[in-house]
């Protein structure tokens, strides 16, 4: 595939086969991991490939947990997240089916290799997932060239204490997301619905039109 055509159709995968992802292939998806930007070049990322099933189940439970209480308040309006009737459904066979997903890759991040250069702002600080998240992204476009399908998720980091003890962790590195990742059950999309290009990109000041961004 063409890089225009993977970035444009890595969408999210919430039904997937049982069949097992072959070792050397999620190997190769997340060795493109290793590419992406960081701070200094300190490369603080991290995962824990999970498999085995005692411990996807486990994983699962506490998932469950969260996307119960997630649920309920989106349907009782307490949460707005303006999420399609279709979607929300798809997220929770997601929920219901997570430890039948072949991998659940567990991201992490040793924290003294992050530096946050909002920190001092007084708001919630974002900078330091400049180090992690690339990462995780060249994961899930690897993912999509390899006809893999992929989740991205950050519920279990609620639970990270018990998350950490589950996987040995070590004490001085965070649980910064999950992705799941097995062969699609159903076709990938061709196609991703996304804000135009003119409601996200500015010219010199915010709000001013991009040229050729209409």
């Amino acid at each position: 595939m063409e890089l225009q055509d993977v970035i444009r159709t890595a969408g999210t995968c919430r039904h997937y086969r049982r069949d097992p992802v072959p070792p050397e292939l999620l190997a190769r998806v997340l060795d493109t991991a290793r590419f992406a930007p960081t701070g200094g070049n300190r490369q603080p990322v991290r995962f824990v490939a999970v498999t085995d099933p005692a411990k996807k189940t486990k994983l699962k439970e506490w998932y469950l947990v969260r996307w119960s209480a997630y649920l309920q308040a989106m349907r009782g309006g307490q949460v707005h997240v303006g999420a399609r009737p279709r979607i929300v459904e798809n997220a929770d066979h997601f929920a219901n089916h997570l430890d039948e997903i072949p991998v659940l890759l567990v991201a992490c991040a040793k924290l003294a290799d992050v530096f946050p250069t909002d920190h001092l702002l007084g708001r919630l600080t974002v900078v330091g997932g400049a180090s992690i998240y690339p990462a995780i992204q060249n994961v899930l476009l690897a993912c999509r060239e390899e006809g893999l399908g992929a989740a991205l998720t950050t519920l279990l980091c609620f639970d990270e204490p018990k998350v950490k003890d589950l996987l040995a962790i070590p004490n001085d590195v965070a649980t910064v997301a999950m992705i799941a990742i097995g062969y699609p059950e159903r076709p990938l999309p061709k196609r991703l619905s996304r804000r135009p290009l003119a409601e996200i990109a500015f010219h010199d000041r915010y709000g001013d039109p991009l040229p050729g961004g209409e």
